[in-house]
């Protein structure tokens, strides 16, 4: 997986192979599916090769179909849905041995002058006072951190606590958790890359805060993403710490939902993450 920014940018580079038809290489990995983040970010750069100068992708909606293979790339295929003079929109199929792996519907918009009024980012203690999430993990004898800390090695968190351990109560949310995140290393300033980069990290722990109300091991639980949908609200670097403010309103059917909103430091609420997925209790 990748270890630095550059590896991260290399993921990101697709190989062109017809009009609106592209192929993503794959990390190396011993992981046995691909990270739902790269297939993500993948597609969103894949969306964004087919749109004029101009447009800036401000929402994706996704389904995850299949669990990806690592062994071969996969194939982004590209459809032009719509181009109006303020909207473009995008429909992606991730393919691999003939089948569809994931779906994504993005859409783009010119810069525009409008209303604006956003939440209050939360009090919450600076990155340099949170806990590296890696090493929380090892230090809880989670059985995959070794293979978390290479498939997120070009990530930094720091864990601020959930709902059970380290925040505050609040009885009308009781699954949050909060963590701070950034790329590791510095990236172009290209803002599509800052999207794509964000995209690959928002999977990284979003499911997970459904299982934050309950007393259970993750390891115990078979997790995965079922649709994963971001919103795009201001411009912002990911490679710049940014808040992770994750709450579930629900759980239930052996799925989890989690909603967050993503806060720079300096207190701007930049984007919004929805994520539902497979929360199901091993039975072994």
């Amino acid at each position: 997986m990748p270890t630095v920014a550059r590896d991260l940018l290399e993921l990101l580079d697709l190989e062109e192979l017809d009009v609106d038809l592209f192929r993503g290489r794959q990390a190396d990995t011993d992981r046995q599916r691909v990270y739902g983040g790269q297939v993500a970010a993948q597609a969103l750069i894949a969306a964004g090769r087919t749109v004029d100068q101009g447009y800036a992708a401000h929402s994706l909606h996704s389904y995850f179909l299949l669990p990806g293979d690592t062994a071969v790339p996969i194939i982004y295929d590209v459809e032009r849905i719509r181009d109006g003079r303020s909207f473009a929109t995008r429909r992606v199929v991730a393919r691999q041995h003939g089948r569809p792996i994931y779906y994504l519907t993005a859409s783009f918009q010119k810069a525009e002058d409008g209303f604006d009024h956003q939440d209050v980012m939360p009090d919450v203690p600076a990155p340099e006072d949170g806990v590296d999430m890696i090493g929380l993990m090892r230090a809880g004898g989670a059985p995959d951190a070794d293979a978390l800390a290479r498939e997120w090695a070009a990530l930094e968190a720091r864990h601020l606590g959930t709902s059970r351990r380290g925040l505050p109560e609040d009885p009308e949310h009781p699954s949050r958790a909060r963590m701070w995140v950034r790329i590791s290393d510095r990236l172009p300033d290209d803002p599509v890359v800052h999207l794509a980069a964000f995209t690959y990290a928002s999977d990284m722990s979003l499911l997970g805060a459904s299982l934050a109300a309950h007393d259970t091991n993750p390891a115990k639980v078979q997790m995965a993403s079922l649709d994963h949908t971001l919103w795009f609200h201001r411009p912002f670097r990911a490679d710049e710490w940014w808040l992770y403010d994750q709450a579930s309103p629900s759980a239930g059917g052996a799925r989890g939902l989690s909603l967050a909103r993503v806060f720079t430091r300096d207190g701007r609420l930049v984007a919004s993450a929805a994520q539902e997925g497979l929360i199901r209790p091993r039975r072994d």
